[in-house]
């Protein structure tokens, strides 16, 4: 019997990552069951299962893919370009709505929520790093404030659909800018 090749299990790994990606942004967590993975992902149940014990551990992989990437520096247009990317995610991969059902999951979830907790960690870290020449605490606090506009954007994105993301790219340089 020929070897299966690491690039043929990463491949099929990321195949059932992308199909739940898709079900539970569309579905839910709670109404996507693994069955339903199976179909969308077009592998047998013990595939699935040969790369991830439970849904949760599909959700977690999902996070650990997941990365909103900063610009380089914390400026009015760079965070207008940076918005106008998290609105195209939700326009054409339903990632807003994806990223409301893990967080709503992460509130049930301890393990999930330790994952997201490192997430928003790691996140505020790097905005704070783009903000040369502010004191430790006054970064932490742009930082905190940054990230959670950026999340009631994408909240907003997930419920409301598509949203003009001027008023909070304004927002977000009003408080990177006091």
């Amino acid at each position: 019997m020929p070897k299966v090749t690491q690039a043929h299990l990463d491949a099929r790994r990321q195949q059932i990552i992308d199909a739940a990606r898709a079900r539970f942004a569309s579905h839910g967590f709670a109404r996507t069951s693994m069955p339903d993975l199976v179909e969308a992902s077009g592998l047998s149940t013990g595939a699935i299962y040969r790369y991830f014990k439970s849904k949760d551990e599909i959700v977690a992989a999902i996070c650990e893919q997941t990365s909103d990437t900063l610009p380089g520096e914390l400026t009015a247009a760079s965070v207008l370009g940076f918005l106008e990317d998290v609105r195209t995610a939700a326009r054409e991969h339903d990632h807003a709505r994806l990223v409301a059902q893990i967080y709503a999951e992460a509130a049930v979830s301890p393990a999930l929520a330790a994952v997201v907790r490192q997430q928003l960690d790691d996140l505020r870290a790097a905005v704070a790093a783009l903000l040369p020449g502010r004191s430790a605490e006054d970064a932490a606090r742009i930082a905190e404030a940054f990230v959670a506009l950026c999340n009631g954007y994408a909240n907003q994105l997930a419920v409301r659909g598509d949203v003009d993301p001027g008023p909070f790219a304004a927002a977000l340089t009003a408080v990177i800018e006091s």
